[in-house]
């Protein structure tokens, strides 16, 4: 039986990068769960058309980390339900302290 992976982020060359799993038409904005496999599953309102998700995905991100939304990317996976993000000028600590005290409150 192989071990759950682990939630760990990793630095970026600029910031924090995060592994996030969105899940669209959700009744609410919010940080669901850390997944086994280091991912983050994220909860959105909007539809997954034409980009909705990926425009909610940064501003939910923003409010929730306190952050600005210009200091949020999507590397990769602006088509997908997975995508990589970077938190710019974050380093990968905070953000994991951050995260998983977000994911502690629910």
């Amino acid at each position: 039986m192989r071990a759950p992976r682990g939630f760990r982020l990793h630095n970026a060359q600029s910031g924090a990068a995060l592994a996030v799993r969105i899940m669209p038409r959700a009744s609410q904005d919010e940080i669901a769960d850390m997944m086994e496999d280091g991912r983050i599953k994220i909860r959105l309102t909007v539809d997954s058309t034409e980009g909705q998700a990926n425009q909610a995905l940064i501003k939910f991100l923003a409010k929730t980390l306190d952050i600005t939304t210009s200091r949020i990317e999507i590397l990769a996976g602006e088509t997908k339900q997975d995508k990589l993000v970077v938190i710019l000028g974050m380093d990968a600590a905070t953000l994991q302290v951050r995260i998983e005290q977000l994911v502690n409150k629910n």
